[in-house]
């Protein structure tokens, strides 16, 4: 493939369903908020500036370390803003992102109100006026514990409606089962949000089976060491689950060596429905131009392909029916 033909396939309209909104944050965004507030960051950047992590469990530390510059409902109003201008910058049309009320306002229902009236306000600016559309899907922390999930989950179900669409968890996959929080998961789906959760990125497949068996889930975030279960991949089949795949986050740690080891080519060309996203772009130095451009070099994925890929992300995305409409016009245009 020349130089020319990626340089068309970086800059097809995308649709990302797996964005963690505080991951998104550049880091210059958030050592600036550091200096102003006077927070120390000691471990969390790189001597060029970039985040700094060892493994995955280190990267949940710095991940929260980072986090806690953001402290009012204007800091992540800032932080949706900025976040859409970069998705924006890489061509992105439509976006869910992370959200979770343990970082917006420490799991209090009035101070998530707060923290949600600001993001979705910067969410209506970024869509007035550069197009994007941004929808929000409230999720747990797996390492805080099914308890304090419980309170993520009434947040998620007070607020769901037109914007917040889903409900999901990510954190440690090491940590407790996918049954241990299906009262949550049973909260939200009474209230009428889409179902994801974080399983096999390190889980492995019986993670996938679990969530999917356990919590009933309609996404998978990750869903990658599925690859290892011929039964497992035609369940997926089966359920019409989508996986939220991350290729580079699944290279940076060292879930796959390099993106040639990586399944999701194989597991889209057995039927599973697969889709591509960022997961916490910065942290893993990557993009979704990038995403691209690196999928059609090692996989020789075309256009048609990546069509292919949008339209199922369209179908799997948790938005009404007329959000979904005009996505999928403004894809089938481009």
């Amino acid at each position: 493939m020349n130089e020319e033909q990626l340089h068309r396939i970086e800059r097809l309209p995308k649709v990302e369903l797996h964005l963690h909104h505080e991951g998104a944050a550049p880091p210059a965004f958030i050592r600036a908020l550091a200096q102003k507030k006077s927070i120390g960051l000691d471990g969390v950047f790189a001597p060029d500036g970039s985040y700094a992590f060892r493994d995955f469990v280190h990267f949940l530390s710095v991940y929260e370390a980072a986090t806690q510059v953001l402290r009012t409902p204007e800091d992540y109003a800032r932080l949706t803003t900025a976040l859409l201008e970069e998705c924006a910058a890489n061509d992105v049309i439509y976006v869910e992102s992370f959200i979770s009320p343990e970082f917006c306002g420490g799991g209090d229902l009035a101070a998530w109100r707060e923290y949600l009236h600001a993001i979705q306000d910067a969410a209506d600016a970024a869509e007035r006026d550069m197009g994007i559309i941004l929808r929000g899907i409230v999720t747990c922390i797996r390492h805080f514990g099914p308890e304090r999930a419980k309170a993520t989950a009434r947040c998620a179900a007070e607020t769901a409606g037109d914007w917040i669409t889903g409900f999901g968890m990510g954190g440690d996959e090491n940590m407790g089962q996918q049954k241990d929080f299906a009262y949550s998961f049973d909260m939200a789906r009474e209230a009428g949000l889409q179902l994801t959760t974080h399983a096999g990125e390190w889980g492995g497949a019986q993670s996938v089976r679990d969530a999917v068996q356990d919590l009933g889930v309609e996404r998978i975030g990750h869903g990658v060491q599925a690859a290892s279960d011929p039964a497992l991949l035609d369940l997926l089949i089966e359920k019409g689950v989508t996986l939220e795949v991350c290729p580079g986050s699944n290279v940076a740690l060292g879930v796959y060596p390099d993106l040639a080891s990586h399944p999701i080519d194989m597991m889209r060309k057995r039927g599973v429905k697969v889709t591509v996203s960022t997961d916490d772009p910065p942290f893993f130095h990557t993009t979704m131009r990038t995403e691209y451009r690196n999928l059609a070099q090692t996989f020789g994925w075309d256009a048609e392909v990546f069509a292919d890929i949008n339209r199922t992300a369209v179908a799997a995305a948790f938005c009404d029916e007329q959000t979904r409409a005009r996505v999928l016009e403004k894809l089938e245009h481009a």
